[in-house]
């Protein structure tokens, strides 16, 4: 059964590889995901939050539900892999985040569980369009996911190149960072660039902002909590000789708790205003929560991290994994509801499957997909168990 199991998770897992759709237009792929489910005899709703789809399947009496949730879109890159069989087909896009292998997981999890139906209760299929900018959980959850399919807990996980091939690492509390996106404008006063003295220099009152931006982690927040600000652009409309009468600084930011979230965003504010003030020049600043932090509930990290030991061994299975500055739209989910979310090693660095996420060059490691299955559907069975 493994065998034939193996071949099927492979041909699903190549075919999403090969037709890769971008957030909100993942309209193919959930036709294609929507046939496989049903083939499983699953009763499949579709259109919940856009593209996304609910798929129940009912075993038993028991009155336990749970979702089981794979995303969906890909990225807009264009893939570098001209000897690979299964590239993408579509110019400019590719799964470079291995969303392919996480639908090909939860399909797979659902062919086990149909085919034993060694459970009691329901298991939700929730597949989510629109993870990699932080829309698509928001958008199935205000179209009433959790209202009209209800769920006691969810589960997810995320593939990680540099972890080994099939092991498991989660933890209680926060796995992930919140990503929070700020947009800094300062309006000056335009100049010759060999008379400086008669404007306003944005790029040296810019400067300084940089700088003073990297102090809100170091001198503002608690040593024994964790954050991030990265100025990722800055934009001008100078030229070689002319000092500009405008600069922006776009970037992010990463933490773990809305206390923090909040600190940042109030210290980056009254920086920025006031290094603007000193100089007399003006300042627009603005502040957007794009991702929630991931924040596992420990009862369910317990069940999680039971379930993964059972499939790959207890040597195999980190529970207490550093937590990282990525972010994850699982993140908003379970802002609502509890559950846990886990990596799943894609490979060791210089072995297969090490290649970076978001790299022209990733893919999915295909060995993998039988115990990411398995795994889902350890889940299914442990937090719903038959009498």
């Amino acid at each position: 059964m493994e065998i034939a199991l193996q071949s099927q998770l492979k041909s699903w897992r190549q075919h999403l590889h090969q037709n890769p759709e971008t957030g909100f237009e993942e309209v193919a792929t959930s036709d294609y995901v929507a046939r496989a489910l049903k083939a499983l005899g699953l009763d499949v709703h579709r259109g919940i939050g856009g593209t996304g789809l609910v798929a129940n399947l009912t075993v038993g009496n028991g009155p336990g539900v749970i979702g089981l949730r794979a995303d969906m879109d890909a990225l807009n890159i264009a893939e570098n892999a001209p000897d690979r069989p299964y590239a993408s087909r579509t110019q400019g896009k590719m799964h470079a985040c291995g969303h392919d292998g996480h639908m090909s997981m939860i399909l797979g999890a659902a062919r086990l569980l149909a085919e034993k139906k060694n459970f009691s209760g329901t298991v939700r299929f929730i597949f989510q369009p629109a993870e990699e900018h932080g829309r698509g959980a928001k958008a199935m959850m205000n179209d009433g996911l959790f209202e009209r399919y209800p769920v006691d807990a969810i589960f997810g996980a995320h593939n990680m190149p540099g972890m080994a091939a099939g092991t498991f690492a989660t933890r209680a509390g926060g796995i992930m960072a919140s990503e929070d996106n700020f947009v800094i404008h300062i309006k000056a006063r335009g100049t010759h660039a060999a008379r400086p003295h008669m404007g306003v220099d944005p790029i040296v009152i810019a400067s300084q902002i940089v700088l003073a931006l990297q102090t809100v982690v170091s001198r503002n927040l608690d040593p024994s909590l964790q954050a991030v600000i990265s100025c990722t652009e800055f934009i001008t409309d100078g030229i070689r000789n002319v000092i500009p009468s405008n600069v922006t600084i776009k970037g992010d930011t990463r933490s773990y708790a809305p206390e923090v979230q909040a600190m940042l965003a109030a210290r980056m504010r009254e920086i920025s205003e006031g290094i603007c003030h000193a100089h007399g020049a003006e300042c627009a600043f603005e502040y957007t929560h794009e991702f929630a932090p991931t924040v596992n509930s420990p009862e369910y990290v317990d069940l999680a991290v039971s379930a993964a030991r059972n499939i790959v061994g207890a040597e195999n299975v980190d529970a207490d994994v550093q937590p990282m500055m990525i972010s994850e739209d699982f993140g908003a989910f379970l802002q609502a509801v509890p559950g846990n979310f886990i990596f799943i090693g894609n490979g060791e660095t210089g072995k297969e499957g090490s290649t970076p996420l978001h790299n022209a060059t990733y893919d999915f490691n295909d060995e993998i997909l039988l115990t990411g299955a398995r795994y889902f559907a350890e889940i299914a069975r442990l937090a719903l168990p038959s009498a």
